[in-house]
């Protein structure tokens, strides 16, 4: 089956007792057993294993094209279990441009207990091979990447990964798996928030991991279970009706964010525009080899610095002034005060002029009239 149609039906059969053509919400934290130890269909605890919850992990696993499929209560739950993989004392080589939560939790959190990391700009490969010749346990990709937009060639990381004995874990959040499946470009890991482009409508929190590593699925089961960072029944339910209009809204978001990227190239307000769809950017070959398209996220940097940016989002009108990213409202944000202010002090801080489109789904012409004003307060203030 293609993507639109594992999108509506994979985990999704009608429900055998009524016909049910949306999953049903399974609202219960406990089964009954026919007698001690006699699981129906193996459900215990709702934990562990509940139905709603079950038909979101196959459907995502579906549109990833993996074998196995772990739904967390978070994006960040999904990658917290990741890194458990990683014992400390191990290394973990990562991409220099990394969204500041993930930042946060492996500088925070894993560091102090023992985990290494080099942070590397691997949309070079090439810089890559002299860090893994050391040895590392992992290899931490986004692509492409939150926010300055890079693209990593996933395939050519996958052979220097497995070359140096370590796993490819790739974020695949800014893409989705409409646009790019990093399994079968050699990867090890897929993860995801899907409270962005999967759910798609800033109304649920979640995340996914991915996997045809059998050994891997049942260690992140594992700690899936142990830990507990699962998502509740109308959380999952909420992903999969987001997921079956994925292909639809990321051809528009695609549409739209061409056209913003090159209406914010053609200003003169604009220093630096960063789209991978652009044939200007550096990565847009490998981006156009290992994609379907080129995404709904812009960045661009603006003249005038970090007074320029405050003019221009002071009133930003159809856009949102708000963090997060994927959903059908456009977005508008400053990251170096927002999403990645917890990159303070690390020396891979965001431009202080750097501005970050989620473009949306909404008509382009009010999008583009909307972004004309905030580049015209912008230059006003500059006194152009």
């Amino acid at each position: 089956m293609e993507f639109e149609t594992r999108a509506i039906h994979a985990g999704q059969e009608p429900d055998p007792l009524t016909g049910a053509v949306n999953v049903p919400i399974y609202q219960t934290s406990t089964y009954a057993q026919d007698g001690v130890g006699g699981l129906r269909g193996g459900h215990d605890y709702a934990r562990t294993i509940n139905p709603t919850r079950t038909a979101l992990e196959e459907c995502l696993a579906s549109l990833e094209g993996a074998r196995h499929g772990l739904a967390f209560s978070s994006g960040m739950g999904a990658v917290a279990a990741v890194l458990e993989l990683v014992a400390p004392g191990e290394r973990i080589v990562a991409t220099n441009d990394v969204y500041g939560g993930t930042y946060r939790i492996f500088s925070r959190i894993y560091e102090p207990r023992g985990h290494r990391f080099d942070y590397l700009d691997l949309a070079d490969p090439g810089a890559a091979e002299p860090a893994l010749a050391g040895g590392a346990a992992m290899v931490w990709v986004e692509t492409p990447t939150n926010p300055l937009l890079k693209i990593v060639d996933i395939a050519a990381v996958a052979r220097l990964a497995h070359a140096a004995g370590a796993l490819l874990v790739v974020d695949n959040t800014f893409a989705s798996p409409y646009l790019q499946t990093p399994l079968a470009l050699g990867a090890d890991i897929v993860v995801h928030s899907t409270t962005k482009y999967v759910g798609g409508h800033s109304d649920v929190i979640g995340g996914f991991a991915g996997t045809d590593d059998e050994g891997l699925a049942e260690r992140l089961r594992f700690v899936q279970n142990a830990v507990g960072a699962v998502p509740g029944p109308l959380d999952c339910f909420l992903t999969l009706r987001g997921a079956k209009t994925l292909a639809l809204r990321m051809e528009r978001h695609c549409a739209n964010a061409r056209r913003i990227a090159e209406r914010l190239e053609a200003s003169p307000e604009v220093a630096e525009v960063l789209y991978p769809g652009l044939p200007s950017h550096p990565g847009h070959d490998v981006a156009a080899r290992q994609m379907r398209d080129f995404g709904g996220m812009v960045s661009f940097r603006v003249r005038g610095g970090r007074a320029a940016v405050d003019a221009a989002l002071a009133a930003p009108g159809v856009w949102t002034l708000g963090e997060s990213l994927g959903g059908v409202e456009s977005l508008v944000e400053h990251p170096g005060a927002m999403t990645h202010a917890s990159l303070a002090g690390s020396g891979f801080e965001v431009p202080d002029d750097l501005i970050r489109l989620s473009v949306g789904i909404e008509h382009i012409d009010d999008l583009a009239r909307d972004l004309d004003a905030m580049l015209a307060r912008a230059a006003a203030l500059a006194g152009r």
